[in-house]
């Protein structure tokens, strides 16, 4: 145990039993040892078939039925999986409904797509004939996983082992906040942190989780320390924004608006743009976000002008407002303006961040001076990778990202 993890360990039963909705921790609890959670993560979405392999024959099972089954697979050949009204079809055999299981009997031996994953597989429908695929598992094997997928592969280890608590932190607090009911915790995507499975997976990764095994990132007065949402993105620009500002959360202190000044300069998206799209394709892009969203901007007219209207305390817009030609004013948050724009986007005409100036044209709309690739909130990868190149350490540059917060081990 190195020296940054023995200094977490005694405050580590204060913040596991403050995990336990409704629980209050003694003034001086006894010892005990946290498991290390699931997550339940999306892998793939509405797919009407899908190709399953294996290398040792798994077990299933379904919902309409308490016994299982080896599932009877040659090694390695693959197999296709269809969902049918009267069932799940595998090759040519109907094998139950509901929701199907598949249960690895070793770990990494299924192939989804051709593509392993650490845990056992979900195959939930989605409709009469589409369904989700979800991949139950250990939180540190999937964060494996995520690393590499996040992060360029030469970047340092202190840099890594920042990540590796911010993701699990990240993924944690999702795990906790999900709604009652629902079939999974996380996209394997953007929308929350994108995950690669097995074949996503480096030494460096692997390392940088070990090392880092169960720390989390907690705000709160002592002992009674929460686990935050920890955002993170790719390029802050030098600027970031608040949580607030740009999801409408709750203020928060480890998530207010943050100066790195150029430290994330070497970002080839630190300096981006211009963008110039058509007005009619821009009224047709936001037209789509507000039927998607289900948002008045569906049945706006013409847009005429796309304005700033606020900027935070650092100089970074984050309120816009968009006029159409009946004179009807539509307002977005940064990530919603920068959402609606990059709805059925082209590569050459997709918005990296909301940070940027506006230039309006007679028949199109200028995104000048643009800096940054994502949300901006909380830590930005490049300023962390530059943090590592200094010399700061991996607990630091988690710190200096998050204010107010400190690091826990939580198993």
């Amino acid at each position: 145990m190195d020296r940054t993890t023995s200094k977490f360990v005694s405050l580590f039963v204060l913040l596991f039993l403050q995990l336990l909705p409704g629980c209050v921790p003694p003034p001086e609890p006894a010892p005990v040892t946290a498991s290390i959670p699931q997550v339940r993560v999306l892998i793939l979405e509405n797919q009407s078939t899908i190709q399953l392999s294996a290398t040792t024959p798994p077990l299933i099972r379904t919902d309409n039925s308490s016994a299982v089954h080896r599932l009877d697979l040659s090694p390695d050949v693959p197999i296709s999986v269809s969902l049918e009204p009267t069932g799940w079809r595998i090759g040519n055999v109907i094998v139950g409904s509901g929701e199907l299981r598949i249960d690895p009997v070793a770990d990494a031996s299924v192939y989804i797509n051709g593509r392993p994953y650490h845990g056992a597989y979900r195959l939930a429908p989605a409709g009469s004939s589409t369904f989700n695929v979800i991949n139950d598992v250990n939180l540190e094997d999937y964060l494996k996983g995520v690393l590499s997928s996040e992060l360029p592969r030469t970047w340092l280890d202190e840099t890594y082992k920042a990540q590796a608590i911010v993701s699990r932190t990240y993924a944690l607090y999702e795990v906790r906040s999900a709604p009652t009911g629902a079939p999974y915790d996380l996209f394997c995507d953007e929308r929350s942190q994108v995950y690669g499975g097995i074949t996503a997976e480096t030494d460096r990764a692997r390392r940088a989780v070990v090392q880092t095994t169960g720390i989390v990132v907690t705000a709160g007065p002592p002992h009674r320390e929460r686990i935050i949402k920890a955002y993170f993105s790719s390029c802050c620009g030098g600027v970031g924004q608040s949580a607030a500002d740009a999801f409408g959360d709750p203020p928060s202190t480890p998530l207010t608006e943050q100066s790195v000044g150029n430290l994330c300069s070497e970002s080839p998206h630190f300096n981006w743009g211009p963008i110039v799209i058509d007005k009619a394709q821009l009224t047709a892009r936001i037209r789509k976000f507000g039927k998607l969203n289900n948002r008045p901007e569906q049945d706006m007219g013409e847009l005429t002008h796309l304005d700033i209207s606020a900027y935070n305390s650092l100089g970074r817009p984050v309120r816009f407002v968009v006029t159409d030609a009946r004179g009807a004013k539509f307002e977005f948050t940064g990530e919603e303006i920068r959402k609606a724009v990059n709805t059925d986007s082209t590569d050459t005409t997709k918005l990296l961040s909301s940070f940027f100036r506006i230039d309006n044209e007679p028949t199109a709309i200028g995104f000048v001076d643009g800096h940054g690739a994502g949300h901006g909130v909380g830590m930005c990868q490049w300023t962390a990778q530059r943090r590592a190149e200094m010399g700061m350490r991996f607990d630091s540059i988690v710190l200096t990202a998050y204010p107010g917060t400190t690091l826990m081990q939580v198993y």
